[in-house]
């Protein structure tokens, strides 16, 4: 299909080759992870009309079953489709890889395990982790690719060192909106070497504009959500779906100890919430912690919810230099412990107790399994320096005090 006016303006602006490889278009092979949304398939259409030798991919996730026809799914039957026919209209080859079991094992039991366990899991990273960015990848490499792109929202530019010419650092985008670096902190090393991300530089609108001029059949499609198997947006139905017995009431109790009444099951709050805990004293009470091993929903006022101090599990460290010396005396870098919100000022720390981070302005409503992502700055320009999950963190004295001394307490069974 020949190159529409907006995309060959495009394309001329661009360099020899716009994926940093030292050889023309037309000689590089690049898989394309095509969702069925509107950015992969503008990645896959600005490649094939740049000359490149493209080939479309879209993994089949999840069973079908409710999400079909969700406005804002994706993996699933109608994406599917949406992926087939965009690769018609682009001329290119598209191949649909049945990943359920996979992404069962990888990303929907580990989701649930943890979500049981009282914490908030951020499934979109495992997905990235084991699923896109691992098994997806060595596809790639199996097909004789030079590389594996994909539509999010995320700069990567050639950071070379000794020894490794090759080597590649993660940016935020241009489009701070639509930036997922958030859930790209553990990308790997070698991954980040090997993918390439053609929208960072783009604003949304500009994408939808060059989908509607290649005529894409997903121009004016839906953004995908966050997380692409729960139905209706309620992380409860599919615990119950899955994991019926996980469903265990127990006691709604106040950080000084009085018990204000009973509930459902932890999996239907998280930490932060204020709304529908379903007791009254006269004061806002907020979620302060969940307590997976008595089932006990603790709550208190919102000043308890005020977190300074994270520590840090499975750390993906991204940049120069080791980590731990590094941040041995403390490394000065910005912290985001929530995808919609901008990094803040933070101190990195690597010593005997473990890894953590001091947040400068503190956040409220954190909670365990949600991820913490490092940057070398708060701006467009910032660099990707990897991140962590939150293990656990420490509020103001007085509440963790309480929260310890309650911890500690013995629950009848």
């Amino acid at each position: 299909m020949l190159c529409m006016a907006r995309s060959l303006q495009f394309c001329k602006k661009m360099p020899v080759n716009s994926l940093d490889f030292d050889k023309r278009p037309e000689d590089t092979r690049v898989v394309v992870a095509m969702s069925g949304g509107v950015d992969s398939s503008v990645v896959a259409g600005l490649l094939k009309h740049e000359g490149y030798d493209v080939i479309g991919i879209t993994l089949q996730l999840y069973d079908h079953g409710a999400a079909v026809h969700r406005a804002g799914s994706c993996c699933a039957g109608q994406d599917i489709d949406d992926a087939r026919r965009v690769c018609e209209t682009l001329g290119i080859p598209h191949y649909v890889l049945d990943y359920e079991r996979r992404f069962r094992d990888a990303v929907i039991n580990p989701f649930m395990e943890s979500y049981v366990a009282g914490e908030t899991p951020i499934p979109c990273v495992a997905c990235n982790q084991t699923v896109k960015f691992a098994d997806l990848l060595i596809t790639a490499k199996e097909l004789g690719a030079d590389a594996l792109a994909t539509g999010h929202y995320i700069r990567s530019k050639p950071a070379p060192t000794a020894g490794h010419p090759e080597r590649r650092a993660l940016f935020r985008p241009v489009d701070a909106e639509r930036d997922q670096s958030y859930f790209l902190f553990a990308t790997t090393q070698e991954q980040i070497d090997y993918l390439r991300f053609p929208l960072g530089g783009m604003p949304k609108a500009e994408v939808r504009a060059h989908a509607a001029d290649m005529g894409l059949v997903v121009a004016e499609k839906a953004d995908s959500q966050d997380i692409c198997f729960v139905p209706h947006g309620k992380y409860s139905d599919v615990i119950n779906k899955l994991r019926p017995e996980a469903a265990l009431g127990g006691e709604i109790v106040h950080l000084d100890g009085r018990v204000l009444g009973r509930h459902d099951g932890i999996l239907h709050f998280t930490i932060g919430q204020r709304r529908g805990i379903g007791v009254a004293v006269g004061e806002p009470l907020y979620v302060v912690h969940l307590d997976a091993r008595s089932k006990r929903v603790i709550v208190g006022p919102k000043e308890a919810l005020d977190t300074h101090r994270l520590y840090l599990r499975d750390v993906n460290w991204l940049g120069d230099g080791d980590l731990h010396e590094m941040a041995r005396n403390g490394m000065d870098c910005f912290a985001k412990v929530r995808s919609t919100r901008p990094p803040k000022e933070a101190r990195l720390f690597a010593d005997a107790t473990g890894i953590y981070v001091e947040l400068e302005e503190g956040e409220a409503g954190v909670a365990p399994g949600q991820a913490c992502a490092l940057y070398s700055a708060p701006g467009e320009d910032a660099r990707v320096y990897g991140g962590g999950f939150i293990a656990r963190s420490e509020k103001d004295v007085t509440a963790e005090r309480l929260l310890k001394e309650l911890l500690s307490t013995h629950v009848a069974a």
